[in-house]
């Protein structure tokens, strides 16, 4: 409980303090209610124009940003493509040469059939 009591009394301090504060500002403020309402709109107009001029740079950065990725994309989509096309040719060539290679086999093997076919006749 003396916790929770020890924290009230600091918020009720803060609080206290905060519009002690407040009111010893205003009291002692240099200018008028209506000059600091003015250097307030000033200030005010200077950072909506500050923060208009960050988006509109933040946007041609996004802008630029996404280009730049655009093209990035393109030219990694067409080396893939690249050497996807270099990869199907050394495979079809590959195949080729197996395919020319089991072509001899068989017909070696086909001569050597008839070969023995005539050398020994068949017993009848």
């Amino acid at each position: 409980m003396s916790e929770r009591d020890e924290f009230g009394a600091f918020l009720v301090g803060f609080i206290v303090g905060g519009l002690t504060g407040a009111v010893a500002a205003l009291l002692f403020a240099p200018q008028s209610g209506e000059e600091t309402r003015a250097v307030i709109k000033e200030r005010s107009i200077e950072l909506r124009d500050k923060a208009a001029e960050e988006a509109e740079a933040a946007w041609k950065r996004a802008e630029t940003a996404a280009i730049e990725a655009r093209e990035k994309a393109e030219e990694l989509t067409k080396q893939v493509l690249a050497q996807g096309e270099e990869i199907t040719l050394k495979a079809r060539k590959r195949g080729e040469e197996l395919m020319e290679t089991t072509k001899e086999t068989v017909k070696k093997a086909t001569k050597r059939g008839k070969l023995a076919e005539i050398e020994a006749p068949a017993a009848e």
